[in-house]
This record gives structure tokens, C-alpha cells and sequence, in this order.
């Protein structure tokens, strides 16, 4: 994550994880089920494009998964390519999810 995103804060609402840039989201929707949280879709404004918005909001998601005791189902290309890129977050994917073994 590059440092400028660090201090900003990641919020949960009941559908989608945020951080807000300079007045300018980054989010990913996701759904919760039990111990599992399925993460869906990841954007960022256009005005946020080719900043790392959007790894950012993905680091500290996932970061806030492992830390709560949740597994993840990442259904969103996006967090999908980024555990692909970032191998020590496969430890937090559910086994069970498919595509585990591509990852």
C-alpha cells in the first residue's frame, strides 16, 4: 500500500467496504455470511484512477478480515488478481472456495 493511503480509515457499512481520498471513494461491495465474507465488485472513482486507491481498499479489507477471524471468498476479479499478485493472503481465503487452487 503506498504510504499516502496508510492513515486513512477503512469504513464498513452494510454493504461495502470504503475509504475516502480527497473527497473520492475506493470500495468493495461484499456480503457477509456467517464466518465467510464474499467480496463482490471493487471501484474507485474515476478521479481516484492510477492512484492505488483501489489496492488500497482491498489491502485493508483483507486486512480487517483476517483480523476479525472471517474467511474470504473473493469472487471480485480485482481481489482475486491482487491474492494472485499478494500469495501470503491466500492464508485467509476459505479452502472451500472455488478457484482456491488457482490462486
Amino acid at each position: 500500500m503506498k504510504p499516502e493511503f496508510e492513515n486513512i480509515p477503512l469504513v464498513k457499512t452494510d454493504k461495502r467496504f470504503e475509504i475516502e481520498v480527497n473527497g473520492h471513494f475506493a470500495f468493495i461491495d461484499y456480503r457477509e455470511m456467517g464466518h465467510q465474507i464474499a467480496l463482490v465488485h471493487t471501484e474507485a472513482e474515476p478521479e481516484l484512477a492510477g492512484t492505488g486507491a483501489a489496492a488500497a481498499v482491498v489491502e485493508k479489507t483483507l486486512i480487517y478480515i483476517e483480523e476479525h477471524e472471517k474467511k474470504l471468498l473473493p469472487y471480485c476479479p480485482y481481489v482475486f488478481a491482487y491474492i494472485q499478485k499478494h500469495p501470503e493472503w491466500k492464508r485467509i481465503v476459505d479452502e472451500r472456495f472455488n478457484g482456491y487452487d488457482k490462486l
